[in-house]
């Protein structure tokens, strides 16, 4: 089978689940940001999406088995974002944080994550605005410009929509999209992002206004909330940057907390995947919020004029390269001018550096573009420091090295591919877990698993991981085999691996005169029980409730209710939750516990405490 008809079959991540961290949960809860005008709004009453929470099954599993394990967890799907296969899930209110954690230990699930709303990287001026952009000659951008003004890129700016009057903005603007409701209406509804927008690339040489650092770049505004406080929920901004990376932005710049989402990761991912690269802020909690480095995204603090890290920047081993963020003078909505702070604008500033690098040499891939911005940072304290990663960003340095990089091959290297799980010669049955190793000099794009040649699914984010429904096929010998393809088109194929299926029951031959087995039917609904706390008795600290079931074939789940909010819901007949009731305030408290059979029959047991 060649490429082409593998393609042709299609119907068209690395990052584990994330639990919100307590540093994070008070930031976005207790969080409080302005704009150049001073004005203070109050955090979303949530830290997530009421209702909602965002999955991402294993490739190959099918929507019925998807929809089997959502609706297990008391899930429903509403669709996928884009390109990706991050779906969007109804779950009942008060019990996204109980799904996510029984979704998050399904094998078939490559994560499930809170559609966190993460608020805008900037904080209220508190000093007097500067008569000058001081962040431009500290970053040596006027040198950049005499070798590149970041000609034929294009910025895509994920924000609270541009201001397309601006008159420092108006020419620069190319119709951009409504990530939210769907629409083309980009206006500005907060004023950040006009902000942002004019950071990374106001015109310049017009005799007006401000200049930006990425000269001649194009600006694609995509707004990603339509709040007036300017919050937006990690669905809305997947959804954007697929849509970015599809119009062939060349950068995307996001001035939100988003290096912990794998959600937007995948969707960095699939933007890298597209030859474009993903620049966030790094928040503005002056903490360390103990997030790993994220391979697809660059991550920025924020510096002060004198090179010091601004005392309200978040560090750590996440940070990229820090830039400019305090007291930048750019557009502002309305038509107008301001100083503004933040690391939502040394993110900006570092996303315009990347236009000029891409400018001065549109062959780099996206991989050497990343290792020029690190590699052409001022040390300001060392080849690497939590505070401003690889360095402060220097833009003459990069468009330099950019520019000397002149031997560029074309890539003809093919992807190596590999099944290593499950083995040569295994027995398997019913939804099988395959995984796949594949690595490539420049990138791997995709990958795709096939079973005695007739497609099962594709995934485009590493690990590659695949559930593969076995029952589809007859018992017997099957083979697997998979193919990985790079940006330029290179493609992979992986040894075949040999496993046999047996999903039929074998029949038993029936004997003369002996009975043959009934068929057992499920007749009885199931018996549950809270052993742990007592009926009637008084809790205090953490109080660890213990829920057993059985039933006379087999146990579904066992879901946990406290005053009628599920707390948990696992597979299978028994559950321990440790209840904080220091969180608690005095009172009745009704104890629920409802378990379901395989035939959906369900008891419960309830019981009431005190505190």
């Amino acid at each position: 089978m060649n490429s082409n008809s593998r393609r042709s079959q299609k119907n068209q991540n690395t990052f584990k689940p994330t639990q919100l961290s307590k540093a994070l949960a008070a930031v976005l809860i207790a969080g409080v940001f302005g704009g150049a005008s001073g004005t203070t709004y109050a955090a979303p009453d949530k830290p997530w999406k009421e209702g909602q929470i965002l999955v991402k099954p294993k490739a190959g599993l099918s929507d019925i088995e998807f929809d089997r394990i959502l609706k297990r967890n008391n899930g429903q799907g509403k669709g996928a974002i884009g390109n990706l296969n991050v779906h969007i899930v109804s779950v009942p209110a008060q019990a996204e944080q109980a799904v996510v954690r029984a979704l998050s230990r399904n094998p078939h699930i490559e994560f499930a994550e809170l559609d966190m709303a993460v608020e805008l990287s900037f904080v209220t001026p508190n000093d007097p605005r500067y008569g000058n952009q001081w962040h431009l000659p500290k970053i040596q951008a006027p040198t950049s410009w005499s070798s590149s003004k970041a000609d034929n890129t294009v910025i895509a700016i994920l924000d609270t929509g541009v201001d397309s009057s601006h008159s420092d903005l108006s020419g620069k603007l190319i119709p951009g999209w409504n990530s939210v409701d769907g629409s083309g209406d980009t206006s500005d509804i907060n004023g950040h992002g006009t902000a942002v927008a004019g950071v990374a690339g106001a015109a310049t040489d017009n005799a007006n206004g401000v200049a930006g650092v990425a000269w001649n770049a194009q600006i694609l505004p995509v707004r990603i909330s339509n709040r007036s406080d300017g919050a937006a929920y990690f669905s809305d901004i997947a959804r954007g940057l697929n849509w970015a990376a599809n119009q062939g932005a060349d950068v995307a710049n996001i001035s939100y907390g988003v290096s912990n989402s794998s959600a937007v990761t995948n969707a960095a991912q699939y933007m890298r995947s597209k030859n474009g690269l993903v620049v966030v802020a790094a928040g503005n909690d002056g903490i360390d919020p103990g997030f790993a480095d994220n391979p697809y995204m660059i991550s920025v603090s924020a510096t002060t004029s004198s090179d010091a890290k601004a005392s309200w920047s978040n560090y750590g081993a996440f940070i990229d390269v820090a830039a400019p963020g305090a007291s930048i003078q750019t557009t502002s909505r309305g038509g107008g001018y301001g100083n503004w702070n933040g690391t939502s604008f040394s993110s900006p500033v570092t996303a315009g550096v990347v236009a000029l690098i891409k400018g001065a040499n549109p062959t780099l891939t996206p991989d050497e573009v990343e290792q020029i911005l690190k590699a052409s940072a001022d040390k300001i304290a060392g080849d690497f420091h939590p505070y401003y990663g690889h360095g402060r960003v220097n833009a003459a340095v990069g468009v330099e090295m950019a520019q000397s990089m002149v031997n560029v091959t074309v890539d003809k290297e093919a992807p190596s591919v590999n099944i290593f799980s499950p083995t040569g010669g295994s027995t398997v049955s019913g939804l099988v877990e395959v995984e796949v190793n594949a690595t490539d000099n420049v990138g791997v794009s995709e990958v795709t698993l096939y079973a005695n040649g007739l497609y099962v699914g594709t995934d485009t984010t590493a690990p590659y991981q695949f559930s593969w429904d076995s029952s589809q096929i007859a018992d017997g010998s099957v083979t697997l085999s998979a193919t990985a393809i790079d940006a330029a088109g290179n493609e992979g194929v992986s040894s075949d691996v040999n496993v046999t299926v047996k999903n039929a029951i074998e029949q038993v031959e029936e004997v003369v005169d002996e009975p043959v087995e009934e068929v057992i039917e499920d007749i009885a609904a199931p018996t549950v029980a809270i052993s742990n706390p007592a009926d009637g008795s008084r809790v205090t600290k953490v109080v660890k409730i213990d829920v057993s079931a059985e039933d006379d074939v087999a146990v579904a789940n066992i879901r946990l209710f406290i005053n009628g909010r599920m707390v948990s819901s696992v597979d299978g007949g028994s559950l321990s939750h440790n209840w904080n009731t220091n969180r608690e305030s005095r009172g009745t408290y009704i104890i629920e516990a409802i378990a379901t059979d395989t035939s959906n029959k369900t008891a419960k047991h309830t019981i009431t405490v005190f505190k």
